[in-house]
């Protein structure tokens, strides 16, 4: 019989579904759905709230839960074996925090299935919405923790990243101060993770500690919640919060509302959520130290796994706790390819074909130049205020222009990632430019490593359903290796392997000191 496997990915705009055939080697179902064309009464845009402050970003809980309704009903009616499925995990969109009252443990022990999950969680919640991660209202906030806590290195190392405005522990702090009389009756902090865990499995769930790192409350090196974070955010913080588990924990049977309701396997096993980032590292197949992906999109994103806890004194890097039990990092750079976009367009190129061609057209090192492209304020390194910098670069050049800015992104990368002290032995690259050949051996030239290209649309839902199987399979006390457990899921695209050139090598390990050189000058006029 085979063994099946569910994982969910509650994101910013839709919630998605993966079930995996482990004995098969793959993926059986595979389907999302959108929140604002399947639950338009909620009226978000792109899944968020309108609000007239653009700094507030929330969502509605009971949104999240009428989609995981709607998801279990969809899967029915395709015909997918639940009552097959032995274990449920997922992900959720990382930092977004929802907020139970005292009524909410014992309404979700009793979840009724005649009626639906947003008529049984009526009057459980002391706040109406959810702040998530694309707010940016709590920089107050962030300030006052950090400060607490001693500045940015000693934040970092004790929670793994600087006070960020998207974390959660800032928004408590500022639901704390701004609505004291909701606060109060709070007796239950869920991120969106746990509180979608919980739903499935008809209790409060744990917080695993991949998604409890990206809180600023969580010990990174202990794996329990911080002293000195808790105290710096809100008083009698921790009777608030559920207990930390490892990520592969399972919480229990899955509640008796989805066996009633929609046919599931009642010893089917709920296992503790996690982050979409945890998750998608799984989903990407990075369970071992030296294996690195780097995502080409909007914002260009670095990650990796460590055996070994670091942290980043200057704040610019995140660590989490990997699934595996490991660390991993995340370092996102905003200006990816739309600056990428803006210089393709500057020069007139009217696609990325030509792009590469005018890349490929300038020799390795654009002979010297460096171009600073921070077309908008950079998260790394920090830059507040907007500007392009050029150094020995000629501005006329279209193609040395072409070939700097994706030098600059990678140099960027490789110099911002050092205090890792892991040094990437293959890099998967992946997201929309992961195609783009030129670009691609840049980056293995200037990383001086092999790249390849994996092609996964949905990681975070397909590492939840990972976690899922790994969770069940230890609880069997089958002592599960990460390695077999992801093997052929996360396999990159066949022939995709992208060596380095030995001579270009030489002239990046020259450059990328002429390039930190630049990026400090250019920094101290900013």
């Amino acid at each position: 019989m085979a063994r099946l496997f569910l994982g969910l990915d509650s994101s910013t705009q839709s919630l998605s579904a993966v079930v995996i055939d482990l004995d098969a080697r793959k993926v059986v179902y595979d389907q999302s759905l959108n929140f604002d064309k399947a639950l338009p009464q909620y009226g978000t845009q792109n899944g968020v709230l309108p609000n007239a402050d653009p700094l507030v970003k929330h969502s509605s809980p009971l949104m999240w839960a009428e989609a995981l309704d709607l998801m279990f009903a969809r899967m029915k009616k395709d015909g997918v074996a639940l009552g097959k499925i032995l274990a449920i995990s997922g992900s959720g969109q990382q930092h977004g925090s929802v907020y139970l009252n005292d009524r909410a443990m014992d309404t979700l022990a009793k979840l009724n299935p005649q009626k639906s999950l947003v008529e049984n969680l009526n009057g459980v919640f002391s706040r109406p919405t959810s702040p998530i991660w694309m707010d940016s209202s709590t920089a107050a906030e962030c300030a006052e923790i950090r400060k607490q806590l001693g500045g940015i290195k000693a934040t970092a190392e004790a929670t793994g990243s600087d006070a960020f405005e998207r974390f959660t522990g800032p928004q408590i702090r500022k639901f704390y101060k701004s609505e004291p009389d909701a606060y109060e009756p709070t007796a239950s902090v869920a991120l969106v993770s746990s509180f979608m865990a919980s739903l499935l499995a008809g209790k409060i769930a744990p917080i695993d500690h991949g998604d409890g790192a990206g809180m600023n409350l969580m010990d990174i090196r202990k794996k329990v919640w911080h002293p000195g974070a808790l105290e710096a955010t809100t008083p009698d913080l921790k009777k608030r919060l559920p207990p930390l588990a490892e990520s592969w924990k399972v919480i229990g049977p899955i509640s008796p509302y989805f066996v009633k309701k929609f046919g599931l396997n009642p010893e089917a096993q709920a296992l503790v959520w996690s982050g979409d980032n945890p998750c998608s590292v799984v989903g990407l197949g990075l369970i071992c130290e030296g294996r690195v992906a780097i995502s080409l999109g909007t914002s260009d994103t670095y990650f990796g796994l460590m055996k070994k806890c670091r942290t980043d004194a200057r704040g610019e890097g995140h660590v989490f706790s990997s699934p595996t039990g490991d660390y991993m990092t995340l370092i996102c750079f905003k200006n990816g390819s739309l600056a990428r976009e803006k210089i393709r367009d500057t020069y007139g190129l009217t696609d990325w074909k030509k792009f590469g061609e005018a890349l490929t057209a300038a020799p390795p090192g654009s002979r010297g130049g460096i171009l600073l492209p921070w077309f908008e304020a950079e998260i790394v390194p920090r830059v507040n205020r907007p500007g392009i910098h050029r150094f020995d670069l000629d501005e006329q050049d279209g193609a040395a222009n072409c070939r700097a800015i994706v030098e600059a992104q990678m140099m960027s990368m490789r110099l911002h990632s050092q205090w890792m002290q892991v040094t990437p032995a293959c890099i998967y690259a992946t997201g929309g430019a992961s195609n783009d050949l030129p670009l691609l051996q840049v980056m293995a030239d200037v990383m001086n490593c092999c790249v390849e290209r994996i092609e996964i649309s949905k990681s975070a839902a397909l590492g939840a359903a990972l976690r899922a199987a790994h969770g069940w399979l230890a609880a069997a006390g089958e002592k599960p290796k990460w390695e077999q457990v992801v093997a052929s899921f996360t396999d990159p695209v066949p022939n995709s392997e992208i060596r380095p050139n030995p001579k270009a090598v030489k002239v990046y390990d020259k450059l990328v000191e002429k390039y930190a050189a630049c990026e400090r000058e250019a920094l101290k006029s900013i």
